[in-house]
């Protein structure tokens, strides 16, 4: 007699809590350390993530809480009409209006960070200003970097649809989204991707920035180079990037421990 064909375990409700909760944590993590590297500014700036198991709900900071004391708990859940349905903290409309529609139209789009993060922002401050093929830090984001100059550039605060759409066009299918004369935003798939985007982005912004002081020419790679080298580091970047946001939630169990609360 012919046995039956396994089936698929369907997750249990406190599996799919367990995986919530430790998105809360991973999200709590990455606003902790975008403080202690001086990404935020003041109560300002937003990140989001999709619950996982709910796509049309996400993750948002509360407004009013500031980046390093922000815990697990604390995280707001909103619903695609900007409601908050889970958390007792008031939602800022800008993150609304940003994040929602990002989140709407790029199912890969699940983490996004908005940032005010000084050297990347910087570069959105000069005419032309555009992170550049000159160091290997930079030639991961060869190719993969939207300026919304190419769509009118500043156009106020975020806040309306419009605005959002707007923004959201100018990110298109890219990781990271220069915001003229404002800041930058990085979507990924994960936590962790989008906040090693979100690193490197600002080191490799740093080193730019400081040997454009100089008032030297930028010594600048080749298009063919430059894309073999991003090729190479993006064939590896998965894993780097898990094992580098694993190490800092290490650093913060240790020293922080409340922020999984």
């Amino acid at each position: 007699m012919a046995k039956k064909p396994a089936s698929r375990k369907k997750k249990t409700s406190t599996q799919k809590t367990d995986l919530v909760t430790e998105a809360r944590r991973d999200l709590a993590a990455a606003f902790r350390w975008a403080a202690r590297l001086g990404f935020n500014e003041g109560t300002c700036n937003h990140f989001s993530l999709k619950v996982p198991g709910a796509e049309n709900r996400y993750l948002l900071n509360p407004h009013g809480l500031h980046f390093s004391e922000i815990r697990a708990s604390d995280l707001i859940m909103v619903d695609e009409k900007g409601k908050v349905v889970e958390g007792d903290w008031p939602m800022e409309e800008t993150a609304f209006y940003l994040h929602s529609r990002i989140h709407r139209a790029n199912p890969e789009a699940k983490c996004v960070l908005h940032t005010h993060m000084p050297y990347a922002t910087a570069l959105t401050m000069v005419e032309g200003g555009k992170l550049e093929p000159a160091l290997q830090t930079a030639l991961r984001f060869y190719g993969r970097v939207g300026y919304d100059d190419d769509l009118g550039g500043y156009n106020g605060l975020a806040v309306s649809i419009e605005e959002g759409d707007r923004v959201c066009k100018a990110l298109g299918n890219h990781r990271v989204l220069f915001m003229a004369n404002h800041g930058v935003m990085v979507a990924a798939p994960t936590v962790y991707q989008a906040f090693d985007d979100l690193y490197y982005l600002e080191r490799a912004a740093q080193a730019q920035v400081i040997a454009m002081s100089t008032g030297r020419k930028l010594k600048l790679v080749g298009d063919n180079l430059a894309a073999q080298a991003r090729d190479q580091i993006l064939a590896h970047n998965d894993l780097y990037a898990r094992i580098h946001f694993t190490s800092l939630r290490r650093i913060l169990d240790r020293e922080a421990p409340e922020y999984r609360k």
